[in-house]
């Protein structure tokens, strides 16, 4: 699998960004399972966080197993110091390691909730003194939500976060302002060196009233090879976007895994032709459990 630089933190990652919310209500040996998949397509990028379910358990068991190149983050979304600090030190006892790569502030997704996360007494400085004891490498920040990028853009002045994961897909780009917000954070992230991750790569839309929801992403995934190939690759080719993270959904991963290698078989127009006249395909965010 491809790799790509992780800004300044300067490890190789892989392409795709294991989304171990995947790993929130499975079994033991399911998620034996997906993890032996992922490392077996050349992931080396595991991304999860406290409020994943049973997830960091079920990683656990594989940390110890991870080598040096496997990249290790996860994710909190207390907003006080306080709580932040036991949520950091319970994430590393449940993922039964002395330390991850990369601390997360999770699920900033607008400007109040930033102040909050950034603000005296904020998460913020539990995660700089988790980086300062030696408990996390880095930090980043995650969100989700119409104003994620203006909002991580907002952050990066603030602070010299390492990392940011931020929503992009087809159907995201083709909204002006989402887009102009995005672009002007990537520029940014190209100018500090920052690792700039994506979500909801294959979100197609919210799940509809009464549908049977077939997975277990909060919103209705694209399943379809056609469909993931052409939003894979359309995510891939943005220039400095250095990983995508893979659905929270244990049966996408293989599908997703496939498309990565297909990605550079498509060219523009292949992935304007499969998406721009996608039946239902809309913002994942009109509705948001939370």
């Amino acid at each position: 699998m491809q790799t790509r630089r992780l800004g300044r933190l300067g490890h190789l990652s892989s392409v795709l960004i294991y989304g171990a919310a995947a790993l929130a209500s499975v079994s033991q040996d399911e998620a034996d399972a997906s993890v032996e998949e992922a490392l077996a397509a050349g992931i080396n990028h595991f991304d999860v966080a406290a409020s994943y379910g049973e997830a960091e358990l079920r990683l656990g068991p594989w940390t110890s197993q991870f080598g040096p190149d496997v990249f290790l983050a996860t994710k909190t979304g207390e907003r006080s110091a306080e709580a932040a600090w036991r949520e950091i030190n319970a994430s590393l006892e449940r993922l039964r390691v002395e330390r991850v790569d990369l601390i997360q502030l999770h699920a900033v997704g607008d400007l109040d909730d930033l102040d909050r996360a950034t603000g005296p007494g904020g998460v913020i400085e539990a995660a700089i003194r988790a980086r300062d004891e030696g408990l996390v490498g880095a930090i980043g920040i995650t969100g989700h939500g119409d104003g994620a990028p203006a909002t991580h853009l907002e952050a990066l002045r603030r602070f010299p976060f390492d990392s940011v994961l931020t929503p992009w897909n087809y159907v995201l780009a083709a909204d002006p302002s989402f887009a102009s917000d995005f672009h002007v954070l990537q520029a940014q992230c190209q100018r500090d060196d920052v690792a700039l991750m994506t979500i909801k790569t294959v979100s197609r839309r919210n799940w509809p009233d009464g549908a049977d929801q077939s997975y277990a992403t909060w919103y209705e995934p694209w399943d379809s090879p056609e469909h993931i190939d052409a939003c894979v690759a359309f995510a891939l080719r943005e220039p400095g976007v250095t990983g995508i993270a893979t659905p929270g959904d244990i049966g996408l991963l293989g599908r997703v895994i496939a498309a990565a290698e297909r990605a550079s078989e498509l060219t523009d127009d292949d992935i304007a032709r499969v998406l721009a006249t996608a039946p239902d395909y809309s913002s994942p965010f009109i509705s948001m459990p939370w």
